[in-house]
């Protein structure tokens, strides 16, 4: 017997002073004193930099846990299918979180709970909600004062959070003793209980169900065989945007010393993606728009766009071929921009590395201080206190967001505009050659789309190459249905996008086995037609899985018509690997006639 429990959240305190502070469930597993044998292996302990961690121990003497703690909601984002199978193999779930993170907990409330509930898909899985930490500040109830009374997050707010998801709200004050063992602790052995009770008492049904019938038994049918298991590629975005500033391809702005001397080359949308100041220095937002003195200041004090940079390209020419001159005021700084800009295209969350690399250039504390705390003012938030005492990774990656998504499907810097069916989609170069090597060939080798603004798209519909897009910007992707999935998958072949098109093959498979057979009898999807696309793009994963799948459910697409359209090559693997098999529906036939016999002779005779 084993108990899975899954715990999403960070609940550790960004205001507290304490950055070793051990997490919820690992505090737990120390302290309990009905668990042991604890797996606390340095990898499985201080893995922080990990997506998952995973403890295992003992329970109630002999019974298994395993807890996955997920500290990063990025999970949801990146990786939805492991999230998913996550949520589908817990017995408990717990999310936690930090009561002075509001951010982090309008995020949970607004984005990440309903994931949850969909993947729960209305299962009987209980769910706690804790809501760790000593709220730093008081909320104030006089209209005067000027405190922010949205820092901390209400004990009504996380009680009407838990009443909506239909879950089990605590309120843990501090990781002590009596709020971890007696507290949190015993609301959470009372759930491993009552999972292991209804374990165990599904076991003894089906023990039961087995020993009922001591005559003559059917034939037993046999598993189908394993279809094959596809297993999701890693994904490169932050490589591929650092591979970007390496290469200097389609660069459109470049940084010049006080002397005249050029620094680095850059590209606008990657900088605007991570600072306000650079929105600000190219003309992406006014200063109307910042409301904040500060980022002003700093754009005024670092930088200064030469006269007549911005003057129009010839016609024809992308606006990329001239890059903008950008003059940098601080010479120290400037000294120090190409580090800065690594940290930047590597998706701003390696602070340690930057300070270090600093420290070795400069050899100067003061010098170091002073770069570093210009570095800060450019990835600042308009309107919040930069208060990073103790700048860690982590804390970096969740205050200064790295995504493109702004810029998705937007003319805002644009310099390309791909025309299909009868619309215009506009998108920026440097993402596209960064993300995608066919169009990196496309914009830099001898073709028309080099030195041409309007570049016309065939083969693919408008919305499955925004889909194709908002990819290559965001490295996310969440299609509607099996159909616009497959529809994505020929457009990532045709771009050779191979992380996509295993996203889209995992996509279909996952759908395909959650669909009950009563649905798949029933659908008018057609299955062989997926198989006969999935082999002419290539996408030899999914062609194998689906014959597979066709062979396992051979009765239900034995009466489709559309299993006539099977090649013979196809249709000798389908017998061959069918299940159940010609054997076994013998053996079943000659079962029933036996039973039969039996109940048509005579009982007096």
């Amino acid at each position: 017997m084993s108990v899975n429990i899954v715990a999403f959240g960070n609940e550790r305190d960004v205001l507290s002073e304490d950055s070793q502070q051990s997490s919820l469930m690992w505090s737990y597993l120390r302290r309990s004193a009905l668990i042991s044998e604890i797996d606390s292996s340095p990898s499985a302990e201080h893995a922080r930099s990990a997506v998952t961690t995973e403890y295992q121990a003992c329970v109630f003497g002999n019974v298994r846990l395993v807890v996955h703690d997920c500290p990063l909601w990025d999970i949801f984002d990146s990786d939805w299918y492991t999230s998913r199978s996550l949520i589908g193999g817990a017995d408990i779930i717990v999310i936690k979180y930090s009561v002075n993170d509001k951010t982090s907990f309008q995020d949970l409330k607004d984005s990440y709970v309903p994931m949850i509930k969909k993947a729960l898909n209305h299962c009987s899985v209980p769910v706690i909600i804790s809501a760790v930490g000593a709220r730093k500040n008081v909320p104030c109830t006089c209209p005067l004062c000027t405190l922010d009374r949205r820092s901390c997050v209400t004990t009504s707010e996380g009680a009407q959070l838990a009443k909506e998801f239909g879950a089990t709200y605590l309120e843990l004050h501090a990781l002590n003793d009596f709020y971890i063992q007696k507290y949190f602790g015993g609301v959470l052995e009372y759930f491993m209980i009552q999972s292991l009770n209804q374990k165990s008492s599904e076991k003894m049904k089906k023990r039961k169900k087995t020993q009922k019938c001591h005559r003559l038994q059917p034939p037993q049918l046999e598993q189908p065989e394993k279809m094959p298991i596809l297993k999701g590629e890693a994904s490169h975005y932050d490589s591929d945007l650092h591979n970007l500033l390496f290469c200097c391809q389609c660069a459109d702005v470049a940084f010049y010393s006080e002397d005249s001397s050029k620094v680095v080359e850059a590209h606008k949308v990657i900088l605007c993606s991570v600072s306000h100041v650079f929105m600000l220095l190219f003309d992406v937002k006014s200063p109307a728009d910042i409301h904040d003195p500060s980022i002003l200041r700093t754009a005024q004090s670092l930088f200064a766009v030469e006269a007549g940079a911005g003057l129009p390209t010839p016609h024809g020419v992308p606006p990329c071929s001239v890059p903008i001159r950008v003059v940098v005021k601080d010479s120290v700084f400037c000294s120090c921009l190409p580090d800065i800009l690594h940290f930047i295209y590597s998706g701003a969350f390696q602070w340690e590395r930057l300070e270090e690399d600093i420290k070795k250039k400069l050899k100067d504390s003061e010098k170091t201080e002073h770069v570093l705390e210009k570095v800060k003012c450019i990835l600042k938030t308009p309107g919040k206190v930069n208060s990073l005492q103790d700048c860690q990774s982590h804390q970096i990656k969740r205050l200064y967001s790295t995504s493109l998504r702004l810029f998705f499907n937007t003319p805002v810097l644009a310099d390309v505009i791909f025309t299909i069916q009868g619309a215009t989609v506009p998108a920026h170069r440097a993402v596209l050659v960064a993300r995608c090597e066919v169009m990196a060939a496309m914009f830099n080798g001898n073709f028309l789309e080099a030195n041409s603004i309007l570049v016309p798209v065939y083969g693919v519909s408008k919305d499955t190459f925004l889909s194709f897009l908002e990819y290559l910007y965001t490295d996310s992707c969440c299609p509607a249905s099996i159909l616009q999935a497959m529809s994505l998958l020929i457009c990532a072949e045709m771009y050779q996008v191979m992380r996509l098109q295993h996203i889209c093959e995992l996509y279909i498979i996952t759908q395909l086995q959650s669909m009950p057979s009563r649905e798949l009898a029933s659908t008018s999807l057609s299955i062989v037609s997926l198989l006969k696309k999935a082999k002419f793009h290539n996408s030899d994963c999914l062609s194998t899985w689906l014959l597979h799948f066709i062979a396992t459910n051979y009765l239900i697409f034995s009466q489709k018509p559309e299993f006539q359209d099977l090649s013979v090559e196809e249709r000798n693997f389908v017998e061959m690997h069918r299940w159940p098999s010609s054997m076994y529906l013998k053996q079943l036939a000659e079962y029933r006639s036996y039973i039969h016999s039996q109940r048509c002779h005579c009982t007096i005779m």
